[in-house]
């Protein structure tokens, strides 16, 4: 799981203080217009002065107050954050009361709506790599990057899993590599996405094979490694090689990309079953939400009985 370091103790400080008193501005941000306001420019200063001055980010660390914009949540504005360190950039997104004396992140939740239902709803599920019973009760999707070492952990952990639940978990694997910090994720994730277009099934193959192979994988080695992986998968070198450097192998790897990011994803690997959202790789907490979820079956199934 790859952040930028020093953004992580913004992101676990906030949480852990959940309301934090920045300076107040003169004048409130109210109303549809906050974003363009006199007032809102003014706490989006006040945010970044007092962030700066809190973590002591000099003028190394560029520093990126979105516009304050309506919140689900009455007399709450929210907005987007971004940080830079070098080559390291994240982005999250904060809340902030309109008088602009609160600051605060976390997850607001419209306990009236289902998320589970609502992130379903926003994964692009077609044209991707699946494996399993497309009627399994319990779908993961997976969002990697073939680089990440966790990303590898949590290959391992669901190789370990998934032969415990045969035909009753399908696996769908979306690309998110983070190419600022992982140089041949790219080429890696263009390879996969080649070998599923060739043969669906041989995806699967590569994905061993890369995740096996990571520590060997560099960034000066990675097309010669994926050609490599890709003929050990049964694919054909030239068509391969040929589909390697296609901008259609290139594009589908940004419609993913894209895709997680709509969901509001900032790290990897992040896994959702059944909806339900997952960062990292623990194994204990995958298999109770596979558990929930088949219990949760059972279940309805003897209720619809009675």
């Amino acid at each position: 799981m790859k952040t930028s370091p020093r953004f992580v103790v913004i992101l676990v400080m906030s949480l852990a203080a959940l309301t934090t008193h920045a300076q107040q501005p003169k004048a409130a941000a109210t109303g549809a217009s906050a974003s363009a306001s006199p007032a809102s420019s003014q706490t989006q200063k006040n945010i970044e002065a007092y962030l700066r001055n809190l973590y002591a980010f000099g003028p190394d660390v560029k520093l990126i107050i979105g516009p304050l914009r309506e919140s689900p949540v009455e007399g709450i504005l929210e907005t987007n954050i971004d940080v830079t360190i070098g080559e390291n950039k994240e982005a999250a997104k904060f809340y902030v009361s309109k008088d602009g004396r609160f600051l605060f992140r976390g997850d607001v939740s419209d306990m009236t709506k289902d998320p589970l239902a609502e992130n379903l709803a926003q994964i692009r599920m077609t044209d991707a790599p699946a494996l399993g019973d497309p009627k399994a009760p319990v779908t993961i999707v997976e969002y990697s990057d073939f680089e990440c070492p966790v990303c590898r952990n949590l290959h391992d952990a669901l190789r370990r899993i998934l032969p415990n639940y045969a035909g009753k978990v399908r696996v769908i694997f979306k690309d998110f590599p983070i190419e600022q910090l992982h140089p041949w994720a790219r080429t890696a994730a263009i390879a996969g996405r080649c070998a599923y277009q060739q043969k669906p099934d041989a995806f699967w193959k590569m994905y061993d094979l890369i995740y096996d192979n990571q520590e060997i994988i560099s960034a000066a080695n990675a097309w010669t490694k994926m050609t490599e992986y890709a003929v050990q998968s049964g694919l054909d070198a030239d068509a391969f090689k040929s589909c390697m450097a296609s901008p259609e192998a290139s594009a589908a790897v940004n419609a993913s990309h894209a895709n997680g990011e709509k969901l509001e994803l900032n790290s990897t690997p992040t896994v959702f079953v059944n909806g339900r959202r997952m960062v990292g790789a623990d194994a204990h907490l995958i298999e109770q939400y596979i558990n929930y979820e088949l219990a949760k079956l059972t279940t309805n199934k003897s209720a619809e009985k009675r």
